[in-house]
């Protein structure tokens, strides 16, 4: 999922190289070594073009100036399907052991993967993060989707994933102390909000 725009990023925060390895090119490499080759980049940009797998280009209006200054709606990202998928988070750098659990583990409705707390030491973030989504039931996760855009409005920021979650998990959210039943990867698997996070980052991997 590589879509949407961020003020402050001129090129695509997908793109950013982790240990000299683009981070959407890291995770295409993971999968391929995991026995995933049905792959395709979720996109409204052009700048995806050339990593050897197909764009999934839709429009995406999503645009974040700020965390609560936004235009478009981030559930956009998820590009219409029929079959089942597994959405992963394209600013997401995972480990080769993230990856391997997202591919392993079944479904026959929705899973959902993400850190929790308590957090290990190699987890370079200090709340919750997103990772991915395995979806089976495409009808049902499209109705989640439409009731997230419709109570949208109801959120303290424009919705993004802890939300989503919380609404097909049907519980109440509260960021601080983030409980849902998803599957937990805690290791420095996390997604990329600032590129002074990566030299840290980097440290971090062991692989």
């Amino acid at each position: 999922m590589c879509g949407g725009h961020y003020r402050e990023w001129e090129t695509p925060r997908q793109l950013l190289k982790v240990k000299g390895e683009t981070i959407v090119e890291r995770t295409i490499r993971l999968l391929r070594e995991n026995g995933v080759n049905d792959i395709a980049i979720s996109t409204d940009n052009q700048a995806f073009a050339g990593f050897g797998v197909p764009l999934l280009q839709h429009d995406n209006s999503y645009f974040a100036r700020d965390l609560n200054d936004v235009d478009g709606h981030w559930c956009d990202a998820f590009f219409p399907m029929d079959d089942p998928a597994c959405y992963i988070f394209g600013d997401v750098v995972f480990s080769p052991a993230a990856i391997r659990t997202i591919v392993e583990t079944e479904t026959d409705d929705i899973e959902l993967f993400g850190s929790a707390k308590p957090f290990p030491p190699e987890y370079p973030k200090k709340w919750v993060e997103p990772f991915a989504m395995k979806v089976e039931n495409q009808e049902h996760f499209r109705a989640d989707i439409e009731r997230m855009k419709q109570i949208g409005h109801t959120c303290w920021r424009s919705p993004i994933s802890w939300d989503l979650w919380a609404l097909i998990r049907g519980r109440r959210i509260d960021i601080d102390d983030y409980v849902v039943d998803y599957t937990v990867i805690n290791d420095y698997t996390c997604d990329i909000d600032h590129r002074y996070e990566i030299p840290d980052l980097e440290r971090r991997i062991t692989e």
